[in-house]
């Protein structure tokens, strides 16, 4: 039996129309479904793939993140630190907790498969669009903070 044995063609192939982004500021429950290295044309990264839980009409929808924990800009190097530990304290804090810069094993070990919050956002070059996630927390309905514990760094809900 040939691999192409049901497949008829004149030569012709139209791809589905482009799915929208998911609109600005839209909080989504989400997990990472994939978390590794990746290195490209010289930068090393933290490479996330988040899956859509809910809202149902996004349900299954992907949205690619890179966490340049080693930019070469230091202040973004930290923020992507503080974004990595966010996401690691909402799935059980295994990373912080071991101190060693991650592996592979230990992203995909300690990330993947635990849904929290996301908000999505959108971004814009030339002429496309895309998501990416601005923000992460726990997905358990957090208690809203007394007035007298409110300080400057004080996370945000959203």
């Amino acid at each position: 039996m040939s691999f192409f044995s049901n497949i008829e063609t004149d030569g012709t192939f139209e791809a589905a129309p482009a799915i929208e982004v998911i609109p600005n500021d839209t909080t989504c429950v989400a997990m990472l479904d994939d978390a590794g290295w990746t290195e490209y044309q010289g930068d090393e990264y933290i490479s996330l793939r988040w899956n859509i839980l809910e809202p149902a009409i996004y349900k299954g929808r992907k949205i690619f993140q890179k966490v340049k924990v080693y930019d070469t800009d230091a202040k973004k190097a930290e923020k992507a630190k503080r974004m990595l530990a966010a996401i690691d304290a909402n799935c059980g804090g295994k990373l912080m907790a071991s101190g060693e810069e991650p592996t592979d094993t230990s992203l995909a070990k300690a990330l993947l498969n635990k849904p929290m919050h996301i908000k999505v956002m959108v971004w814009e070059m030339d002429d496309r669009k895309g998501n990416w996630v601005s923000a992460v927390a726990p997905k358990a309905k957090r208690e809203q903070p007394k007035p007298t514990e409110v300080h400057a760094d004080a996370d945000v809900d959203f």
